[in-house]
């Protein structure tokens, strides 16, 4: 097998991201270590009502948004979602619209942004742990952060704020805002139904370019998938197509049992044509269903135990994995990200504190949060227990790995070091914690880095001897991860004595 190529391959892969993904608009949104406030002031009499009347008429109503203290007059406000929205509570998923009336508003050069309302998670993390995975390992996908929302100053909840998939988003990670961007719904199966583009209409949406209505780029992707001969489908494909990181979305929804995806119901992403190296790229979108929870009809030890080939029944409705797990070499490079993810980041050791320091930093808001779907006690305990067919973030981990190392390994890969426990780690330890000026760390020399509680990493060092003091002076208080170069991980808390 490739293993070791594989391994030089997505680590300049991961290298190139990091220099790619150097965006100036949303920075200081996504990257701050607080969580946002935001009020919206709506001066309708029946205001609630007119927000339910934008769901079907989807457009957006006119509101006031302070964010942080900062007021943006006259933005667009709407409910969104689709089963997020059908459910009882008043309690919806919001998009802010701050260009609809005033082309020069933007939030910090946003002029979009979504949030979403966590309506099957008891955690409120799958989505943010998800969305920051895929774009740890290089995959096209939207940033994440938190926020408190207030409606007419009252708080209305606890919310995952998402990053738009518009054409900010396309100029910053592809530098290119002037292809076609479709979004995969109602059911973009990708499969073959003719040369009429008619019959694609009401499986896609078209995001950009919408006065041109030119869909003939993606009647050209979807053909080659479809029609080229097996001895010539990866050239053609490679064409036409990124994929790259088409393989890095495909194994994250696999390992996350995310199926209310391209992997499952058939929709949520978006596919965007680059007119500058004339490929689609993919970009995942929706993450909200992750670490199996959406089930497809499965029992929960079934999700758990999904295999790495998982297609839908009926046989012949995913073409872009059907088409890709037939060809050995492509079948390889898939399941050579697998196994790459599975030793640099979907392992107990990097999740674990992950999860732990994202509860930490949302556990008073999500307590606060007075329309939230799930008790308190529903919010600890998911982390480490199921919910009735809810599972648990910590057990699933393990029981993916269970489920996909076997078939690896009967590939002809190579055996994972791979810890269950982070507890056994005991040569990796630092002190005072928490701290605020300094921090010794005991370990064995080489690199350290330190990790923000949502992945970004924030500092790297190089240490000699077993005992070394860092400088944290200049870190603003909060909870961070510390990874040496065996991945091991303790958590840091830096405070502000």
């Amino acid at each position: 097998m490739k293993n070791n190529s594989a391994i030089i391959y997505f680590l300049m892969l991961f290298l190139t991201s990091k220099i790619l993904l150097a965006q100036t608009y949303g920075d200081t949104l996504f990257s701050s270590s607080q969580i946002h406030t935001i009020n919206i002031e709506l001066n309708q009499a029946n205001w609630f009502d007119s927000l339910l009347a934008t769901h079907a008429g989807d457009y957006y109503i006119p509101a006031n948004v302070i964010v942080n203290g900062i007021t943006y007059n006259n933005v667009g406000v709407k409910f969104k979602g689709n089963s997020s929205f059908n459910n009882p509570s008043i309690k919806k998923s919001m998009k802010i619209d701050f260009n609809i009336y005033d082309s020069t508003l933007a939030l910090n050069g946003l002029k979009k942004i979504n949030l979403n309302n966590g309506f099957k998670d008891p955690t409120f993390l799958r989505e943010k742990i998800c969305l920051d995975f895929l774009r740890n390992q290089g995959a096209n996908a939207p940033r994440s952060t938190y926020a408190n929302v207030y409606l007419n100053n009252q708080l209305w909840g606890f919310y995952l704020l998402v990053e738009e998939i518009d054409k900010t988003f396309l100029k910053d990670r592809f530098n290119n805002k002037n292809g076609n961007l479709f979004k995969g719904d109602p059911n973009g199966d990708l499969k073959y139904l003719g040369n009429n583009l008619i019959f694609y209409y009401p499986k896609y949406e078209l995001h950009t370019n919408e006065t041109v209505n030119d869909w003939n780029d993606l009647l050209n992707l979807i053909s080659i998938l479809n029609t080229t001969p097996a001895a010539s489908l990866e050239t053609s494909l490679e064409n036409v197509f990124n994929l790259n990181t088409w393989y890095i979305s495909w194994a994250t929804n696999i390992l996350f049992a995310n199926l209310d995806s391209y992997q499952g119901s058939g929709h949520n992403y978006f596919i965007y044509h680059n007119t500058i190296t004339d490929k689609f790229e993919f970009i995942a979108w929706d993450v909200n269903e992750a670490f199996g929870n959406f089930q497809q009809g499965m029992s929960l030890q079934q999700i758990k135990n999904l295999a790495p080939d998982y297609i839908p029944n009926p046989a012949g409705n995913r073409p872009l994995e059907e088409k890709l797990l037939a060809l050995s070499s492509m079948k390889s490079d898939y399941y050579d990200v697998l196994y790459h993810m599975l030793s640099n980041g979907f392992d107990t050791t990097t999740m674990y504190p992950v999860i732990d320091s994202l509860a930490d930093w949302i556990r008073p808001s999500v307590y606060a949060d007075p329309n939230k779907f799930f008790t308190n006690n529903n919010f600890e305990s998911n982390i480490n227990v199921d919910l009735g067919n809810i599972p648990a973030l910590k057990p699933f981990i393990p029981a993916r790995i269970n489920a996909v190392l076997p078939v690896l390994l009967s590939a002809g890969y190579s055996p994972l070091n791979i810890s269950n426990s982070i507890a056994e780690k005991n040569n990796f330890k630092i002190f005072p914690n928490p701290a605020s000026d300094i921090v010794y760390v005991y370990h064995e020399s080489g690199l350290l880095q330190l990790f923000s509680i949502d992945g970004k990493l924030i500092k790297t060092f190089f240490t000699s001897g077993n005992l070394s003091a860092l400088d944290i002076s200049n870190l603003q208080s909060g909870v961070y991860i510390l990874k040496n170069n065996k991945n091991d991980v303790v958590k840091l808390v830096v405070c502000d004595y």
